[in-house]
């Protein structure tokens, strides 16, 4: 007769358990989610917050009246700023769309590769090996580029779940301090704090000021990107700077990823790519040895050598 010792029991168990918690986590993907969203969006706006709740002369002391105005005052200025650049960033990204099967079709016919010997000089030889590499990449480059449209696509239609997060945050805001609180205190011994304990804190306060550090970096990322860009006369200015802000958030990859699209799109509708890679290459100099140790070493109290 088949039998399983205790040891093996132990195995089978917790992978099986595992294997649960795995699909559990797949299926309510969206959910699990949005609540990380809405916890790091809490962080986010914690600090103003807490200066509002202290100084504000309307409801001084009051942690609603103090999250009301926050989201008051985020509401009038994102909302204008939507209003008054959302329809050119749609209007950009329908433009580019329109424009990418004959983009495409000139990575084919050669049209790219003349234009660059027109504007840089390039000998025959290097307008041969330009054709041939772009040739044999065209449908990598196609497919890279309709998957940054589909996901575009896709987070566009999310856009409800995303509305969610602020609104989730909000109870966050008033009440998880509390219920971190309760936490903490239900795995404490005798009211001493434990290893646990500790460990916990510093986790969720050094989580804090890496998402507002993660916040400033992307800012300082969208600045450069747009100016940039708009002084370069880039097509599809203002969604690109958005793509290089967002992708800032995304360690050593993100500005690797946003710099070959920008510059991939500067090739493909004949922009100044050279001027802004030349840019790019300054930005991320100052970036990572001015702009991030400075930041990382002030919110996360590092010093600028270990950055």
């Amino acid at each position: 007769m088949f039998s399983v010792d205790d040891r093996t029991g132990n195995v089978v168990t917790t992978v099986f358990l595992f294997l649960i918690a795995a699909a559990i986590l797949y299926w309510a993907r969206v959910s699990v989610l949005v609540l990380l969203g809405s916890i790091l969006f809490a962080h986010l706006l914690e600090p103003a917050v807490t200066a509002v709740q202290l100084h504000s002369r309307l409801g001084r002391g009051n942690r609603n009246w103090a999250i009301a105005q926050v989201y008051l005052i985020g509401t009038i200025v994102f909302g204008g700023l939507g209003y008054e650049f959302g329809s050119r960033v749609a209007a950009q990204l329908k433009n580019f769309n329109s424009a990418l099967p004959e983009i495409l079709r000139g990575l084919v016919t050669g049209q790219v590769v003349s234009r660059l010997e027109v504007e840089h000089g390039l000998s025959a030889v290097q307008q041969l090996q330009i054709h041939d590499w772009l040739a044999r990449h065209q449908d990598f480059i196609a497919a890279t580029l309709k998957r940054g449209a589909t996901a575009t696509a896709h987070i566009a239609a999310s856009a409800a779940w995303l509305l969610v997060i602020p609104v989730l945050a909000i109870f966050i805001l008033r009440d998880g301090r509390q219920i971190a609180d309760a936490l903490l205190k239900a795995i404490e011994r005798q009211g001493q704090p434990t290893t646990l304990g500790k460990i916990l804190r510093h986790i969720d306060e050094t989580l804090a000021n890496y998402m507002r550090a993660q916040l400033t970096l992307a800012a300082l990322s969208f600045a450069f990107y747009a100016t940039a860009l708009l002084i370069l006369r880039f097509p599809y200015a203002l969604p690109l700077s958005i793509l290089g802000g967002v992708l800032e958030f995304l360690p050593a990859v993100g500005w690797i990823a946003s710099a070959a699209v920008i510059l991939m799109i500067g090739v493909l509708v004949h922009a100044h790519w050279v001027w802004m890679a030349g840019l790019i290459v300054v930005w991320r100099v100052v970036q990572d040895y001015v702009n991030s140790p400075r930041i990382m070493g002030r919110d996360l109290q590092l010093r600028p050598s270990s950055c």
